[in-house]
């Protein structure tokens, strides 16, 4: 089962944090975001299919989050939690830790925005276009 979001880089993607990654679905970006890859993202958690939902609500679910910076591609894979909500209607973002709010879609991350390709990250920058393709097994 898998979501599928577009968004697009900016020139202010620095994608230093070290315990997220974030996609946003506002129209800009501060320097301050250093966990946002993309902005202007056409889907939110709250918009996402209720089964792909459910799926992703059981601790032993195993979600993998592919993305794609014209055919650069980094796949991070994490883990499903029961608090998981999918209810903001902004932004999504993949932790390395198990903490949930109404923006998680991922628990135990295996990387974060600072783990991943500088070249990926430095189209981002250049506002390349990005989709992330969610999938939950």
């Amino acid at each position: 089962m898998d979501e599928t979001i577009h968004a697009t880089g900016h020139e202010n993607v620095t994608a230093t944090h070290e315990s997220t990654f974030e996609l946003t679905s506002d129209e800009y970006l501060t320097p301050a975001g250093d966990c946002i890859l993309a902005v202007e993202a056409d889907r939110v958690p709250a918009e996402f299919d209720d089964g792909f939902v459910s799926a992703c609500q059981s601790a032993d679910a195993t979600i993998t989050a592919t993305l794609d910076v014209g055919g650069n591609e980094a796949t991070v894979t994490g883990r499903g939690h029961p608090d998981l909500t999918f209810e903001n209607e902004r932004s999504m973002v993949a932790r390395t830790s198990e903490y949930v709010d109404d923006r998680t879609v991922m628990v135990d991350a295996e990387a974060a925005a600072a783990d991943l390709d500088r070249g990926l990250i430095d189209a981002l920058a250049d506002g390349a276009d990005l989709t992330l393709t969610l999938s939950v097994e």
